[in-house]
């Protein structure tokens, strides 16, 4: 049996938005598990430390990294220092994201492009600056976040669920590229109890619960489970995959 407890051990774990949220939920569950966390963010410095807080608090090792996902040189930069202060990553959990509500006649070019420099430049530079280590070294095991809205329509998304949908064609040529030494998998959460549900249209939340067979929404500490498994040797023989987590909402295949 796998001891949880250990199971990450001498591993460090690079987290991208990982100061709130899932990001959050994911940096403490990793640290529960003896990784030491490599925490990026990019704004918000009072969560950051709060998280890394919790992370110290609980007995675990946690550095902060401030970068935008969305720039590869800043990105880059913060791998480097998190190598430099914690050791070579073998543990990536490419999270960081963004969404904003706009009908289609709102939807502009520069709000596209934003949303995709985000969401998936942010997966796919993330994947970047790692997964030349991670070969020489002879392992590592990513895990990009995408979304159910990547698995169906939504009307005032169409920014954010093509990005989503990106990554998950992004990861599986990826994982077919870096294999066998590298796994690469996805977690696709439905709505999850987390401060980017602000970000939705709040009102369809009852019917989106009542229309769920679980009757509810995930919880970060689930998702952040979810994610633990597929970087985990308890996923060992899994890669290419997306694992979706919206209480029967969206079934696949």
């Amino acid at each position: 049996m796998v001891d949880r407890v250990s199971e990450f051990d001498g591993q460090v774990a690079f987290v991208t938005g990982g100061a709130r949220g899932i990001g959050r939920a994911c940096c403490l569950r990793l640290a529960a598990g003896g990784a030491r966390i490599a925490l990026n963010y990019l704004g918000n410095d009072a969560a950051a430390q709060e998280t890394r807080r919790a992370v110290l608090d609980a007995g675990g090792v946690c550095e902060l990294f401030k970068a935008d996902v969305g720039d590869a040189e800043a990105l880059d930069g913060a791998v480097r220092a998190a190598r430099a202060t914690l050791g070579p990553i073998s543990l990536l959990v490419a999270n960081a994201g963004m969404t904003r509500l706009f009908d289609h006649s709102e939807l502009t070019l520069d709000r596209w492009r934003e949303s995709m420099r985000i969401n998936l430049d942010g997966a796919f530079l993330s994947i970047q600056a790692v997964k030349d280590d991670m070969l020489a070294r002879g392992g590592g095991s990513i895990v990009c976040i995408s979304s159910i809205g990547a698995l169906r329509p939504r009307a005032r998304q169409i920014d954010y669920c093509a990005a989503k949908a990106g990554v998950i064609a992004m990861a599986r040529c990826f994982a077919e590229a870096l294999a066998p030494a590298v796994r690469v998998n996805v977690v696709a959460p439905g709505p999850t109890d987390t401060d980017m549900l602000a970000e939705l249209d709040q009102s369809t939340f009852p019917a989106r619960i009542e229309a769920t067979p679980l009757k509810r929404f995930a919880t970060a500490q689930e998702v952040a489970e979810t994610v633990a498994f597929l970087l985990s040797d308890r996923s060992s023989f899994t890669t290419g995959q997306t694992v979706v987590l919206s209480g029967g909402a969206v079934m696949l295949p």
